[in-house]
């Protein structure tokens, strides 16, 4: 059976899932070609392959979990991507009332149901890394204007309560109790942590190449080129404008 997300401009392109697991075939997911003596049928390539909504969402959850910085959201995508998981639920659940469905219907909505699951993992897993950064970064993302850019509304606001609510704690539990000269938070002291944590753009992350890429400067000072498929490690401020113009990607 195809994919759910095969299916995303279903409402524009073509059937609805609906319509679809009525007359799907009852073969294997590549039907069986009439001149057919064996092997695969043909595929495809991946570089020529268009990539699907799920394939972005996972590529930018990958990103997001691999870079040290807050990376730009992708509300967009996710709304696509939610408001069909509800069609697709909804789909669902007029299947499973219908007193016609056979045997074999209930089983192709048990497969649906199964990736719809995953596809909320992987959601879920992308929105809780970036609350994750985003509370762990708060007061610098407040103070930080190049950073708003990269948040939606709803999480620069709780980027700035947050920051509020343990600036508040912080003082009413310990600060308060110190002496006027060391009540600030802005203080930073040689050889030890920032009271501010920043993004470490200084540490190394593995980059794989989506194309070939433009020559980066590395930090000994020369230059290095990643060619199509390479993987290199590096820090991440080498490759960060790679990663932001889509020519790379995190693993």
């Amino acid at each position: 059976m195809a994919g759910w997300d095969d299916d995303f401009d279903a409402a524009i392109a073509g059937p609805s899932f609906v319509d679809r697991a009525r007359s799907a075939p009852e073969d294997d997911d590549f039907p069986v070609r009439d001149d057919f003596r064996g092997g695969r049928p043909d595929i495809l390539p991946q570089e020529l392959a268009e990539e699907t909504p799920l394939q972005q969402l996972i590529r930018h959850w990958m990103n997001e979990r691999h870079a040290p910085d807050i990376l730009p959201g992708q509300e967009l995508l996710l709304g696509r991507l939610l408001d069909h998981i509800r069609k697709q639920s909804s789909d669902v659940d007029l299947l499973r009332a219908d007193p016609d469905s056979s045997e074999d219907e209930h089983f192709r909505i048990m497969l649906v149901q199964t990736e719809v699951e995953r596809v909320k993992f992987v959601i879920r897993s992308y929105i809780r890394t970036r609350l994750h950064k985003i509370e762990k970064y708060a007061r610098y993302i407040s103070a930080t204007p190049e950073m708003h850019e990269k948040l939606s509304k709803a999480e620069l606001d709780h980027a700035r309560r947050y920051s509020r609510l343990v600036e508040y704690h912080f003082n009413q539990s310990v600060l308060q109790s110190l002496p006027e000269q060391q009540r600030s938070l802005e203080e930073n002291v040689a050889f030890m942590p920032p009271m501010t944590p920043e993004p470490d753009k200084l540490r190394p992350v593995f980059a794989h190449a989506l194309q070939d890429c433009p020559p980066m400067r590395l930090p000994d000072g020369t230059m290095s080129e990643m060619q199509k498929g390479q993987i290199s490690l590096v820090p991440y401020y080498v490759v960060e404008h790679l990663l932001l113009r889509g020519e790379v990607e995190l693993v």
